[in-house]
């Protein structure tokens, strides 16, 4: 893997600063590098309300398919896991709309000794909690995201939701989380809701249309893009789904890595 932007902050000139790894050049990054180039912003405590930061992390081919055969494995490869992991090793909290959750079949996240020095730090558990975003409700408590989770699954939902799933996911040793008046969740009450349960360091993993609705609620501060070097064709769906917003939304490259033809993008608000 071999830096192509720096992956350092962004100046307000433009600029970056040297590479903190040096140049790395046709050699695989170690986690720790890693972990320091998609490192959060300072200033995020662990404990009590805090300004959330959310960073999303999908994977896109050339002819921009978010998936192939309805997942989104086939386009991926080991650098973009090695990523995938660290994000996560990294977050308080992974959140995962409830179709996406069914699709890829998600388990607990795991506690890594390659982060658990880094966690421990910065006041974090060993494994970040995954929530899962849901106005249905309608899951399958029996799976081990629910039964055999490190830190207790959450389950974001309507106060409409129906009383009886609510009362199901509780007794599976879930934290059920209110985010939204009637069935409907509003996306930017999630992120709301889970920094004042001092989740602040949040990574959504979409899917299309939980990704959609984050950026049509202005709430989603960074993008960790992997561009794959394929073409699918078909009609699969694109990384984020949903109604358009009314202007476009300018984000900035702040930094850029590649391997074996892979592009790894990491793009921020402008006015963040």
């Amino acid at each position: 893997m071999r830096s192509l932007f720096p992956v350092t902050d962004l100046t307000e000139s433009g600029s970056g600063a040297e590479d903190p790894a040096g140049p790395l050049i046709d050699r695989e990054w170690s986690l720790d590098e890693l972990a320091d180039a998609y490192a959060y912003p300072t200033g995020l405590p662990a404990q009590g309300p805090a300004a959330p930061w959310l960073r999303a992390n999908m994977v896109s081919t050339l002819d921009g398919a978010a998936q192939h055969d309805g997942r989104s494995q086939p386009i991926s490869c080991a650098a973009d896991m090695r990523i995938f992991g660290t994000l996560r090793g990294l977050a308080d909290v992974v959140i995962a709309g409830a179709g996406t959750v069914r699709l890829e079949g998600y388990r607990p996240a795991r506690a890594r000794e390659a982060f658990a020095a880094r966690r421990a730090a910065a006041g974090q558990g060993p494994a970040p909690a995954v929530a899962v975003v849901t106005g249905s409700m309608e899951l399958d408590f029996s799976l081990p995201l629910f039964t055999e989770p490190l830190v207790p699954t959450l389950v974001v939902t309507g106060a409409g939701a129906p009383s009886d799933r609510i009362a199901a996911a509780r007794k599976a040793g879930a934290e059920v989380v209110i985010a939204g008046e009637g069935a409907r969740v509003d996306p930017a009450r999630v992120v709301r809701e889970l920094a004042d349960r001092g989740l602040a360091r949040q990574l959504t993993e979409g899917g299309p249309r939980m990704l959609g609705q984050f950026v049509a609620a202005g709430v989603l501060d960074e993008l960790c893009l992997t561009v794959s070097p394929m073409l699918t064709a078909g009609d699969a769906q694109r990384i984020v789904g949903g109604p358009g917003v009314t202007v476009p939304e300018r984000f900035s490259l702040a930094s850029l890595l590649e391997e074996a033809g892979f592009l790894f993008t990491r793009y921020r608000r402008t006015d963040r």
